[in-house]
């Protein structure tokens, strides 16, 4: 194993959506792009092809951990450039794959803290059921039986919501976090910094680098030795900070990119 270990979310940090390319200039100057999803039978995310270029030298130099608050199936559909990786984390931290499979030590550990620290998902589930959230909760899904999240529309959506939502969550052991037109609610042990600590160890991993976007990224940005944020999301507009994170020149696709060569230029 690496004595490196890179952990890195995936959308709108490594890949990214259409409507989150943020590219500017001229078309004829836009970074050539590979597909890293299909959804429905057409794409839905990207890379530049450079920072695919850099991600199989990471992957050759540093064990490479994707981590990621999508569900295991929603993860399958992102295609990598490169072997799949040995570890990768999703559901915010709830799954933890091992050569493809969730992992029955984890689950099990994870599911004894639940029962323990946090209310049960219904609780939360039925809060933002509530007919008088229906203006923006548009549409209220499960993520593995592990968390909530719902479809928003965020214009309609007011401050108090929030505000009181954050409460009731912590009250129930629950945090909230708001990424474009998505709400989750998530319980606090299922978190990506718990899951990479636990790859860590597994891995005798001696220094960890960490990148992301949201949120839900900064405990797992805090914890790590070195950490790259892009100058959008979540984190950005809270206007996070650490000394020992550093911040992209640019946002959107070519962010990614930016990240993926500063990575390689700390490992090489």
């Amino acid at each position: 194993m690496s004595p490196t270990l890179v952990a890195c979310d995936l959308d709108r940090t490594l890949i990214y959506s259409k409507n989150a390319l943020w590219l500017t200039g001229a078309d004829k100057d836009a970074p050539a792009m590979v597909v890293a999803e299909v959804y429905d039978g057409a794409p839905l995310s990207y890379m530049t092809r450079a920072a695919q270029e850099h991600l199989l030298a990471v992957k050759d130099a540093a064990t490479f951990v994707p981590v990621t608050t999508r569900t295991q199936a929603q993860y399958e559909r992102v295609q990598l450039p490169g072997p799949v990786p040995e570890y990768a984390i999703t559901s915010n931290g709830g799954v933890l794959l091992h050569h493809g499979v969730p992992d029955a030590a984890w689950n099990e550990q994870l599911t004894a803290q639940l029962a323990a620290a946090c209310a049960p998902l219904e609780s939360i589930e039925a809060h933002l059921a509530n007919s008088d959230f229906a203006p923006w909760i548009l549409r209220l899904r499960r993520a593995e039986d592990l968390f909530v999240y719902a479809i928003i529309d965020r214009d309609a959506m007011p401050d108090s919501f929030l505000t009181e939502l954050k409460q009731v969550c912590a009250d129930a052991g629950w945090s909230v976090s708001v990424q474009g037109r998505k709400l989750y609610c998530v319980p606090l042990p299922i978190n990506k910094c718990g899951a990479l600590a636990e790859v860590s160890r597994r891995t005798g991993a001696e220094t960890v680098i960490a990148a992301g976007d949201s949120l839900l990224d900064q405990d797992m940005l805090a914890g790590a030795h070195l950490a790259f944020r892009p100058r959008h999301g979540e984190l950005h507009d809270a206007g996070y900070l650490a000394s020992h994170l550093r911040l992209t020149s640019v946002r959107g696709i070519l962010a990614g990119e930016e990240i993926l060569r500063s990575i390689l230029a700390e490992i090489s």
